[in-house]
C-alpha cells in the first residue's frame, strides 16, 4: 500500500512542478507580447504625429504665407489671420466668419446696368463677401483697424499702385454682387448656364455651387483669398488662354 500512495504524492509534485512552469511559461510570454504591442502601438503614435505635422504645418499656413494676403507685418503685429478674422468679439457682419473689421460704410459707384449688361441688379450696391473684401481694398479704412489691431494708419493706397486700391469707384471694375443665374443665360447667350457648367474647380462642380455666392457674382467668385490654388492674384483656377474668364463668359 505505501508504493501507491508514494507515487501518487510523485505524480502530483511533477504536475505542481509542470503547472508552475507553465505559469511561468506564459507569464513570460505574455509580457513579451505585451512588449510587441506597446511597441507597435508606439510606432503607430509616432507615424501619426508626423503626418498630424506635416499636416499642421505645411497647407494653409504655407499656402497663404506665400501669397500676396500674407500679413506678417508692422501694421498686423505680425499676424496672418486676424486681420480679417478673430476668435473673441467678432463684428458680426452678414456671412463673415468671425469677421474682425468693420464695415466700411462707403457709397460706390458700381457698373452701370444698361448696354450689354443684362443683370436685373447691376448697379446696385456691393453687399456680401465682396463688402468683407471692400473692408480693405476701397482704400477708405486703416488696414491696421481690425479687432486686436494697432490702429496704424496705413491704407491700401500705401502699401503700393495697382488693383489692389479699387476706390469708391467701382464702374470701371468687372461688376459684383450681381445676380447670375440660368435665367440670365438664356436673356444674354454670352454666358453658360451656370447651373449646367462646370467650373474647372477641384471636385468637379457646377458654376452655381463653386463659384457663385447666393447666385451672385462677388470677388470671391474669381478670387481666393486664402491661396489655395497657389497661383497669381490668388484666383481660383488659371486664366492661361482666359480659361477663368471663359468659364463663365461664352464667347
Amino acid at each position: 500500500m505505501a508504493r501507491p500512495v508514494l507515487h501518487g504524492i510523485m505524480k502530483r509534485a511533477v504536475r505542481g512542478s509542470d503547472r508552475r512552469e507553465f505559469g511561468r511559461h506564459m507569464r513570460r510570454r505574455t509580457d513579451k507580447l505585451e512588449g510587441v504591442y506597446i511597441m507597435k502601438c508606439t510606432l503607430k503614435l509616432i507615424a501619426l504625429g508626423a503626418v498630424v505635422l506635416a499636416i499642421g504645418l505645411s497647407p494653409v499656413f504655407a499656402l497663404i504665407g506665400s501669397s500676396a494676403h500674407d500679413f506678417q507685418v508692422a501694421w498686423s503685429n505680425g499676424e496672418i489671420c486676424a486681420p480679417c478674422h478673430t476668435p473673441h468679439n467678432a463684428t458680426g457682419l452678414t456671412g463673415a466668419p468671425l469677421w474682425s473689421r468693420a464695415d466700411p460704410g462707403s457709397s460706390y459707384t458700381a457698373y452701370p446696368s444698361g448696354g450689354t449688361m443684362d443683370a436685373t441688379d447691376a448697379g446696385a450696391a456691393p453687399g456680401g463677401a465682396s463688402l468683407l473684401c471692400l473692408s480693405c481694398h476701397d482704400g477708405t479704412v486703416a488696414l491696421g483697424l481690425f479687432q486686436g489691431g494697432n490702429a496704424e494708419t496705413t491704407d491700401m493706397g500705401d502699401v503700393g499702385t495697382g488693383s489692389g486700391d479699387f476706390g469708391l469707384n467701382l464702374s470701371n471694375d468687372h461688376p459684383i454682387s450681381i445676380t447670375y443665374n440660368t435665367a440670365l443665360s438664356v436673356t444674354d447667350t454670352g454666358l453658360n448656364d451656370p447651373a449646367t457648367t462646370v467650373s474647372g474647380l477641384p471636385g468637379g462642380g457646377f458654376i452655381t455651387g463653386d463659384l457663385l455666392f447666393s447666385n451672385k457674382v462677388e470677388c470671391a467668385s474669381c478670387h481666393d483669398v486664402h491661396n489655395t490654388a497657389t497661383i497669381d492674384k490668388l484666383l481660383v483656377k488659371s486664366n492661361a488662354g482666359s480659361a477663368l474668364c471663359l468659364t463663365c463668359h461664352n464667347k
